[in-house]
C-alpha cells in the first residue's frame, strides 16, 4: 500500500479525512495535480461487449482473444451471467484459462451480479447473508483458478432498511465472504452500483467496518445514482475520492461522446487526476455503458474510451 493511500485511510478512521478531499478535488478540477502518476494497466470489462455476447457474435470463451485482437488490450474483467452456469465446470474453466493464456491476456476479476440466484449479502436476515456468502464461494474458486485477483459483488437485498441498518447488514455479509476470499488470496471488492452503495461515504464506511486487506472498492466513474425513482445523484467526483483509498481496481465507465471525443457525462481528465492523487496501482477497466439512442457500436465505443483514458493521464 502506498504511503499516501495509508495516510487517507488512517485519516478517515480518525474522522478527519473528508475535509482533506477538498484540496484534491479542487486540484483535479483545475488540472493542477502534481503527484507522480502510479503505473496501471488498462483492462476491458466484459459488459462493454454485452451486445456481441447476447447476440452470439462471440462467447465468454472468445472474450480474451477478442479483447487482444480487436482492442489491443491484454487484461479482461468477466461478468458472471456470461458464464451461463458453467462457473463450476472444471472443463469449461480449463478451456477459458487455456484460451486467455494462449492469447496473452491476464484475467483480472469476475463481476458477480447473480444475487437473485446466489442470495443477498445485505439481507436483513443473518441466515440469508450466511447462505449468500457460502453461495458466492464458487465465484472465488473460479477466480482463483483463472488467475484473477478479485471478484466484484453488490450491496443487495437490504430492502427498505435504514442507512445505518443496511450498512451493518452488508458489512456482516461482506465480512463473511471476505473471510473465504482471504483464505484463497482473492479479494472481494464492491462497486458503487445503485442505492446506498452509490453513496461514497456509506460504501467507504462498509469497507472500514469489514477491515480486511482482502476487501476493497471498485470505484465506477458513472454509477452514482442513489435513487432510480427520483434520479438523485451523489457527486461522482466526491464519491470516487471517498472510495479511492480502498480501491483494488477502477471502472472507467463511458456513456457517450461529443464531437471532440470527450465523454458527455464525466470529465475523464478530472477523474484520472483523482485516481492519480491516490497513487493507484492496478487495473483501470474500460466499461462502455452507453447504447440506447447512441449512434456508436461497441467496437468504436471501447476504442474511443481507451483513447480518452490515454489522453487523460
Amino acid at each position: 500500500m502506498t504511503q499516501r493511500r495509508k495516510f487517507f485511510k488512517d485519516s478517515l478512521k480518525a474522522g478527519v479525512g473528508f475535509a482533506l478531499f477538498s484540496g484534491i478535488l479542487s486540484k483535479a478540477k483545475a488540472g493542477t495535480m502534481n503527484s507522480v502518476k502510479s503505473p496501471y494497466t488498462i483492462s476491458l470489462a466484459e459488459w462493454s461487449l454485452r451486445d456481441w455476447l447476447n447476440s452470439g457474435k462471440i462467447s465468454n470463451l472468445d472474450f480474451p482473444e477478442t479483447t487482444r485482437k480487436v482492442f489491443d488490450i491484454h487484461a479482461v474483467e468477466y461478468v458472471s451471467s456470461f458464464f451461463k452456469g458453467q462457473e463450476t465446470d472444471a472443463n469449461y474453466l480449463r478451456e477459458l484459462k487455456s484460451r486467455s493464456d494462449g492469447a496473452g491476456v491476464q484475467n483480472v476479476l469476475i463481476m458477480v451480479d447473480m444475487w437473485g440466484q446466489d442470495g443477498a449479502l445485505a439481507s436483513p436476515e443473518e441466515s440469508v447473508r450466511r447462505a449468500a456468502a457460502q453461495n458466492h464461494h464458487k465465484w472465488i474458486d473460479a477466480a482463483k483458478y483463472l488467475g484473477c485477483h478479485a471478484i466484484r459483488v453488490n450491496a443487495s437485498g437490504y430492502g427498505n432498511a435504514s442507512y445505518r441498518d443496511a450498512l451493518g447488514y452488508f458489512a456482516d455479509g461482506l465480512a463473511k465472504l471476505t473471510e473465504y476470499g482471504a483464505s484463497n488470496q482473492i479479494s472481494v471488492i464492491v462497486e458503487n452500483h445503485g442505492g446506498y452503495s452509490s453513496n461514497g461515504r456509506w460504501l467507504a464506511d462498509v469497507i472500514r467496518q469489514v477491515n480486511s486487506n482482502y476487501c476493497g472498492t471498485l470505484p465506477d466513474f458513472g454509477n452514482f445514482r442513489t435513487d432510480l425513482e427520483t434520479g438523485n445523484f451523489y457527486d461522482p467526483y466526491i464519491g470516487v475520492a471517498e472510495l479511492m483509498p480502498y480501491a483494488k481496481g477502477v471502472s472507467a465507465k463511458s456513456m457517450g461522446f461529443d464531437h471532440h471525443g470527450q465523454d458527455t457525462t464525466i470529465d475523464f481528465k478530472r477523474m484520472m487526476n483523482i485516481v492519480a492523487a491516490f497513487n493507484f496501482e492496478g487495473y483501470v477497466g474500460i466499461e462502455w455503458g452507453g447504447g440506447l439512442g447512441m449512434p456508436m457500436d461497441a467496437e468504436a465505443a471501447v476504442k474511443a474510451t481507451k483513447q480518452l483514458i490515454l489522453d487523460s493521464i
